[in-house]
C-alpha cells in the first residue's frame, strides 16, 4: 500500500473486493429490501446491463415510506432511487474521496471504469483502509526503533 495521502481506491478494492451486488430499477422495493438484508448493505447500485442508471440506499427507502405508508413496497427501485450518482475511479484518492463522502453527506461510491461499474466503496471501508495503513506504518517504525 501506498502512504496516507497516496492511498488510491485500487488499493481498498485490491483489499475487499471488486464484487458488486446490484439491482435493477424494474425491482420492486420490497425486492431492493430482500437484498440490502441477503448482502448485509446500505446500499445498491442500479444497473442496466453493466451501465450504471442509479443508486438506492436504506435512507432512501426510510424517507419514502415516512411519506408514502408501506404500498411503496410494491414501488419499483427506479421510483425511488437517486440517479445523479457520484461516482469514482480506481485512481482517485481515498483521502480525497473520503472529505468529498463526508461533506456531501453519501455513505456509497460506485468505482467505474470505461463506464462499468467495477466496485463500490463504503466510507466504512474508506476508514478502515486508512486504520490499516497507519497500523502498517506504526508497526515498520517500531520494527525500526527496535532496530
Amino acid at each position: 500500500m501506498r502512504s496516507g495521502y497516496e492511498m488510491r481506491i485500487a488499493d481498498v478494492l485490491r483489499s475487499k473486493g471488486s464484487g458488486v451486488a446490484t439491482v435493477v430499477a424494474s425491482a420492486t422495493v420490497a425486492e431492493l429490501i430482500a437484498e440490502l438484508a441477503a448482502h448485509n448493505v446500505g446500499a445498491l447500485p442500479v444497473i442496466d446491463g453493466e451501465r450504471l442508471v442509479g443508486i438506492v440506499s436504506e435512507r432512501d427507502v426510510v424517507r419514502r415510506l415516512d411519506a408514502g405508508g408501506p404500498q411503496l413496497l410494491a414501488a419499483t427501485v427506479g421510483d425511488i432511487m437517486t440517479t445523479d450518482v457520484t461516482t469514482c475511479s480506481p485512481e482517485d484518492s481515498v483521502a480525497d474521496l473520503a472529505a468529498i463522502m463526508t461533506a456531501r453527506r453519501f455513505r456509497h461510491l460506485p468505482v467505474v471504469v470505461g463506464g462499468r461499474l467495477a466496485g463500490i466503496v463504503s466510507i466504512g471501508d474508506l476508514v478502515k483502509a486508512r486504520i490499516d495503513l497507519l497500523e502498517s506504518e506504526r508497526a515498520q517504525l517500531q520494527s525500526y526503533i527496535a532496530g
